[in-house]
Parts: C-alpha cells; structure tokens; sequence
C-alpha cells in the first residue's frame, strides 16, 4: 500500500488555453453559414393580403422580387403617399421592370433560365391599376412565371 501526503498543498494548474481561437473560430463560422442577410433594404411598405391556398417557394436563388407599397416615412416627403415600385434597393418605375428582369435573367445560370419566377410583394391597399401595368410589363419581358405572395389567414 502506497502512502498517501495530506499535508502537500494542492495548486490548481493554470487554465489551458490553446484551442480557444480554435473553438471562436468554429463558433464565428457556424453564425456565418447559418445567417442569412437580407439582400433588399425596403423602401416601401407593404402588407400583403392573407390566404388560405398558401404554397412555400422551393428555389429562391430563381426568384426576382418586385414591390409595390407606400413609401415609408423617411421617403414620403420626396415620394409622396401615392404606391410605388421597388427593384432591388431603388424606386422604379413601370418602364424600367423590362430592363430589371432582362438583368435577373442574364445573372442566372442557363439551365435555370426557364425556371425564372417572378414574386411581387404587393400592399393590400394597392390600387390594381399599377399592379396591371406591372403584369403587362412583365409579359413585354417574357417573365410569365409570376407569384403574388402572401400570408396565412389564422
């Protein structure tokens, strides 16, 4: 049997830490590939009307947004509280849908060309004479795959 010394004095070792850049690296990593950031700083807005027939978008690398609303409040002095279009981060107005779509098509890859869709996020209190002037500039532009997104209705 070995002896054991209880009159030592016990020292806590220093902390080890070699592999905490390591393990800050890996954690700044994950937060990197799960975030998302919104692409589109909105300029207008809007509240879509809800539904009950509600499908979620599968690919929405092939999706192009369009929206229409009020403008919000730092922008109503300029705009007016008339709806407007957004593309991207800037106003637009109905002849320029034909030159945003043809640029959305030509960023695409080829083989997802044909799969091009077209969301447009709309107010609710949106009068449909723009909304039918931006239908019929998407069809000048060949984008007749066209979603109207939406809420579920509780």
């Amino acid at each position: 049997m070995g002896k054991f010394n209880k009159n030592g004095s016990k020292e806590v070792p220093e902390l080890n830490t070699s592999s905490l850049p390591d393990l800050i690296f890996s954690i700044l990593f994950f937060f990197m590939m799960v975030t998302s950031m919104r692409e589109v700083t909105l300029k207008v807005e809007f509240d879509t009307p809800k539904g009950t027939e509600i499908e979620k978008l599968e690919k929405k690398s092939l999706v192009s947004y369009v929206y229409i609303g009020k403008p919000t409040k730092e922008f109503r002095a300029k705009m007016g509280l008339s709806s407007r279009i957004q593309l991207n981060d800037d106003f637009a107005e109905v002849g320029d849908i034909r030159d945003y779509i043809y640029m959305e098509r030509e960023n695409m890859p080829e083989r997802d060309k044909p799969f091009m869709r077209v969301s447009m996020k709309i107010d609710q209190e949106t009068q449909m004479g723009i909304v039918t002037d931006v239908k019929m500039a998407l069809r000048e532009a060949w984008a007749l795959n066209v979603v109207y997104s939406g809420g579920k209705r509780q």
